[in-house]
């Protein structure tokens, strides 16, 4: 699992399409007739990574830091494009039970609501880990270890029953190298192999409809210690062992690439009749190789029907534990990335009407891709509203449409749009033409809307302009 450096570390049946709601149609028909639009509903993106995974029989999901979800541009793409989160630090022992027996499940609990009131499902992690354990767990006598391992993971699996789709019962228990050992720890040393068992056992007790997944670094192609995972998984299965899925972390660079047999180890794994998850997924670079890299990772998921899906180890690449490798899909600014495109295409998605929910921090120029430009201004504004004005410009050459997200933050809400065709998604209101889509080399045309603050004044985002 990724560790804490980057702020958090690291999967099932896929999860439902997001809640829309209808507008109403006397409304949207009378506002039609004037060249207005009712803004309402919170229908995903088209094109977004987890329709598209969706539709492949997948879900396709984040790391989330709950410290984050207050940042209009972090929300928005997260809403936008994923369907289902993990925690990165806040379900980990040392967030949720720094003293024995007393829990603390706030920062956690920010995370699930989120992603309840925007339809996508949770991975739990982690239950039990050597990393990140608060030191009273190491004192313990191997008595009183068994006791707060069980106790620990009944009482964080009973906080979230019915909430979760799968846990990392247990996480990182095998030493890296070539011995395929099991890794010192507080629970191995003390009670010795059988506590991986012990934990399933527990939690499957505790929650019978969530799945229980073993999770591991560096056991992605097969090798000394995916061998090893390999045969406990086995042994589990021949022995009624209560295991659902083996979570494979996926952290790639240049010095430990995508393995050749990706596709076939997962496979062999799923043959002993578990699913397989990509669950922490990031790798390092940039442009074509990063984007072909990650097109191999999703393209093996897809290969391998016990593979549910696969979970990027964040949202942005300015927050990312390896954020000097700009490992993920989308850069510091929430652009999407020649990865981010790869990743889509290899689903079968479309970017063309997409958006990716983010844009610059400024709520001024969103800018363009050079075929168009996005400029807002503020035109109005009354206690408690005001009225938006985005303006919208050919580059050099001329256009047949446009797109243009805008995030608004909440709990502002557009309540009309005028001159445009409005999606939504969460707080991303995605705008296309309503008749305007065709600019002359250098023409421009805009559209607005009315926005009712909710007690936020804060300006807009207007996010990149594209156009074909």
């Amino acid at each position: 699992m990724a560790q804490i450096p980057h702020g958090g570390a690291p999967a099932r049946p896929f999860p439902p399409a997001r809640g829309r709601r209808a507008l109403s149609f006397v409304t949207a028909g009378v506002l039609a007739a004037a060249g207005v639009v009712a803004f309402a509903g919170n229908a995903q993106a088209v094109g977004a990574l987890g329709d598209a995974a969706a539709a492949k029989g997948r879900y396709f999901g984040t790391a989330v830091a709950a410290n984050h979800l207050g940042e209009a541009a972090y929300a928005s793409t997260l809403d936008a494009q994923f369907d289902s989160v993990t925690p990165e630090n806040e379900m980990k022992w040392d967030a949720v039970e720094s003293s024995r027996n007393s829990f603390s499940f706030s920062a956690a609990d920010q995370i699930v609501s989120h992603a309840q009131t925007k339809g996508m499902k949770v991975r739990g992690h982690t239950l039990v880990w050597h990393s990140q354990l608060p030191g009273w767990v190491s004192g313990l006598s191997a008595t009183e270890l068994r006791s707060a391992m069980n106790n620990h993971i009944t009482q964080v699996m009973t906080h979230y029953k019915g909430k979760i789709h799968s846990w990392d019962v247990v996480n990182e228990a095998y030493q890296d190298g070539s011995s395929g050992a099991r890794r010192s720890s507080p629970f191995q040393d003390k009670l010795g192999n059988g506590f991986i068992e012990e934990a399933f056992r527990t939690a499957r007790t505790v929650d019978a409809g969530a799945k229980l997944c073993y999770n591991d670094y560096n056991t992605d192609g097969q090798n000394a210690k995916s061998n090893a995972v390999y045969d406990m998984v086995k042994d589990f299965k021949q022995r009624g062992v209560p295991i659902d899925c083996v979570g494979f972390q996926s952290h790639f660079n240049a010095n430990s690439p995508v393995p050749s047999d990706y596709q076939a180890n997962l496979q062999r794994f799923a043959d002993l009749g578990v699913d397989v998850q990509i669950t922490e997924l990031d790798i390092e670079g940039s442009g074509s190789a990063q984007a072909a890299n990650y097109t191999k990772v999703v393209n093996a998921c897809l290969a391998v029907t016990r593979c549910t899906g696969l979970t990027v180890w964040g949202v942005t690449d300015k927050y990312s534990w390896r954020s000097s490798g700009t490992p993920l899909l989308f850069d510091g600014d929430y652009n999407k990335k020649p990865a981010y495109d790869a990743v889509l295409a290899a689903l079968g998605g479309s970017s063309g009407g997409g958006d990716d929910g983010g844009g610059d921090d400024g709520g001024e120029d969103g800018g363009g891709t050079g075929a168009c430009t996005a400029t807002y201004t503020q035109t109005s504004t009354w206690n408690g509203g005001y009225n938006g004005e985005v303006t919208v410009k050919a580059g050099g050459s001329g256009i047949t449409t446009w797109t243009v997200p805008v995030t608004v933050p909440s709990p502002q809400k557009v309540s009309a749009v005028w001159n445009g065709t409005p999606t939504t998604s969460g707080d991303v209101m995605t705008v296309r033409p309503a008749w305007n889509g065709t600019l002359a080399a250098g023409a421009s045309t805009s559209f607005g809307f009315t926005v009712t603050t909710n007690g936020n004044t804060s300006a807009p985002v207007v996010g990149v302009c594209t156009a074909s």
